[in-house]
């Protein structure tokens, strides 16, 4: 009989000196604590998190693999070990929920095949939790992961998806790698329409969280934000 393979959220951010309790709830500690195998994007990371939530075990008797984007699909089945000898297995992401753009996708969805048990555990979503600040429509929205790096491909594709939005009256929610927040921003204020309101939400769930909507009219006389290296997630609604 298979193990379970749990799906275990992360903090968003370096929390510092701060109680992960903070952000994640008992259950999903206390599940995390007795788990011995873990999947990651990097190994090195999923350390501190498993030291952070006070693990009983030495750090060196616990079994960390990596999985990231460099990793062939061909590695993928020899993650599925533990599970398949009986051992119940931890995924984590970098940060958030793992295998939301995340490549822990791909270990689930091979696991989905293999039918093995799947528990996705309670804690911070970065796309939900802006979501839920913008006032935009969250009735209706997409998410479209990382645009592209180019900028005129990144013109386009902005263009595309603010017609879309004014169309389907739909949310689109994006990220970026953070040191090319900038110039998405600058993208957005170039190429919008002044009355397509945009929200920027930085640091989610951080002491230095902020979360901001305006129209991109408001937004072009406003000063800039700090947006450099700050994990950000942009959501774009077309009047």
């Amino acid at each position: 009989m298979s193990g379970c393979l749990y799906l275990i959220p992360v903090p968003l951010g370096a929390m510092g000196d701060a109680d992960p309790a903070a952000v994640l709830p008992a259950p999903v500690l206390a599940t995390t604590r007795r788990l011995r195998h873990f999947v990651a994007e990097n190994a090195k990371t999923a350390r501190a998190f498993l030291k952070s939530v006070g693990m009983p075990l030495p750090l060196q008797e616990i079994e960390i693999a990596e999985l990231s984007e460099h990793t062939p699909k061909a590695a993928l089945p020899a993650l599925l070990r533990p599970l398949l000898a009986g051992a119940d297995l931890g995924l984590v992401s970098e940060a958030g929920c793992p295998a939301v753009a995340d490549p822990g996708a791909d270990l689930v969805a091979l696991a989905q095949t293999r039918e093995i048990r799947i528990v996705p555990l309670v804690g911070p979503s970065s796309l939900l939790l802006a979501l839920m600040a913008s006032g935009l429509n969250g009735q209706c929205f997409a998410f479209h992961g990382y645009l592209p790096a180019k900028e005129e491909a990144r013109k386009s594709a902005l263009m595309a998806l603010e017609k879309e939005s004014r169309h389907k009256r739909q949310t689109q929610i994006f990220i970026e790698t953070p040191y090319r927040n900038t110039a998405l921003f600058a993208t957005l204020l170039r190429c919008a329409h002044p009355a397509t309101r945009l929200t920027l939400a930085s640091d989610l769930s951080l002491p230095t969280e902020s979360i901001r909507t305006r129209s991109i009219a408001d937004w072009r006389h406003t000063e800039s934000p700090e947006l450099e290296r700050r994990p950000t997630v942009f959501l774009l609604l077309a009047a």
